[in-house]
Order: structure tokens, then sequence, then C-alpha cells
């Protein structure tokens, strides 16, 4: 029986890295963002690569296959999903068929990384009120709290938090989710050359993080607003 899961992030969360994570396993097969290009075909949004992302992926949301087995077969499917991808016109009746988590991090240290690969976001862009919704709809639907794992306590000890993700997801831990190898990888979406650079550079989570960055009044404001629903998560986290 394939285990699949649905990890919510918005962007600049880690997202990747987890995915990475996941991939290095050996037992897992990985799906990055399987409705990027339908939420563009939808949108209308002008976002960095949107041509390859379109030409890349399936528009209609209907032919994103994410039930029945896993690619290769594998015994895991990990299915890395944007929560600002699940506008009105994705279906959502598939995730009963998943093991759901949702990976948070702090807006400000959102908001400064998103900023410097696309300029002028909007609250709906980070995704932070759509998670908080996926999140509430999960707990109404099931009457259970999903895992909740926070980016920067994942940098501070990733074994550990790995760990108690793997057993809030009824799977086998292994020590092969703290490394991958250096550079770009076969499942990437196109738009990697554009986002993955920082991840690209890497071979395991980064070291623990530092103070929250100093933003300008623009963007503190951004933060500000989108903390509510960091919050709401953040008192489940593992």
């Amino acid at each position: 029986m394939t285990v699949r899961i649905a990890m919510w992030s918005g962007p600049r969360n880690l997202s990747t890295a987890m995915m990475y994570a996941f991939a290095a396993r050996g037992d897992c097969a990985v799906s990055d963002e399987p409705f990027y290009a339908a939420y563009l075909a939808l949108t209308g949004l002008e976002h960095p690569m949107r041509e390859q992302i379109l030409a890349s992926q399936p528009q209609d949301p209907e032919k994103v296959v994410l039930t029945g087995d896993a690619p290769d077969a594998a015994p895991i499917w990990y299915q890395k999903h944007m929560t600002h991808h699940m506008v009105p016109g994705i279906p959502l009746d598939w995730m009963s068929r998943c093991r759901h988590a949702f990976l948070i991090r702090h807006p400000s240290r959102v908001v400064a990384s998103y900023v410097r690969k696309r300029e002028a976001p909007v609250l709906e862009d980070l995704g932070f009120t759509q998670q908080r919704a996926l999140f509430e709809r999960l707990v109404q639907t099931t009457g259970e709290i999903p895992p909740v794992l926070d980016s920067t306590a994942l940098r501070a000890a990733p074994r550990e938090k790995l760990i108690a993700l793997c057993a809030a997801l009824q799977i086998p831990w292994t020590e092969r989710m703290l490394y991958w190898s250096k550079g770009s990888k076969p499942y990437d979406g196109v738009w990697a050359a554009h986002w993955y650079q920082a991840v690209h550079d890497s071979t395991g989570f980064d070291a623990a993080e530092g103070p929250l960055p100093d933003l300008p009044p623009e963007y503190a404001r951004l933060a500000e607003a989108a903390l509510p629903a960091y919050e709401a998560l953040a008192q489940y986290a593992l």
C-alpha cells in the first residue's frame, strides 16, 4: 500500500530542502508542486518562467494525478504542495487519501527571502492564510491535528525534528534524510533554475537561523498581516 504524504508549505519555507530530505530516503518518490501550472493558468499571474512552467505540467487541475500507486512503485509518495496554489478551481477531493503535514516559517523570514526572488509580493503570494484554512479544514474533517514543523526549529535540530515528523506520519525514520547530493535533481520542477540555487548548493539543512531580519516598512506590514495565520499553526509545532 502506498503511503501518500502531502506537505503543505508556503514559498521560501525550506520546502525544497524538505523534499530533498524525503527523496534521499531511498524508499520515497517525490512530486514537486504539481499544481503550479494549473495555478498560473487559472489566475493568469505573471511569475518568473511562467511559459516554461505552463508547458511543463498539466494546466487542467483535474489531470494532476495524486492518488494511486507512487511513481516507480515506491512505498512512500511525498508531494510538495504550495498552499497559495490552492485557488478556486483546484480540486481537494484527493486529500482524503493522503497523510498531511504542514511546514511553517516566521513571516519576516519568508518575506525577506521571497523579495530577493520576486518583487512586491502581496499576502496571497505567501500562502499563510491559505495554509491556515487548509489546516483548519483537515482538523474539522478528520478530528485530528496534523503535524506542524517550524523550519527554524528544523534547522536548529534537524535530526530531532525529522524523527518526530516521521513518527507523526507513521513512517520509519532513516538517517539518510539528513543529507543529499549537491546540485539539481531530476524531480525538480522546471522553475528550479530561478528559485532553487541555494538548495542546489547545499548537501543538508543549513545551520540554525539568527535573529529575525529587519524589513523596510512596506514589507514589515506584509509580515505583520501574515503573523496571525502563522501563530495559529505555530502553537502545534513539533
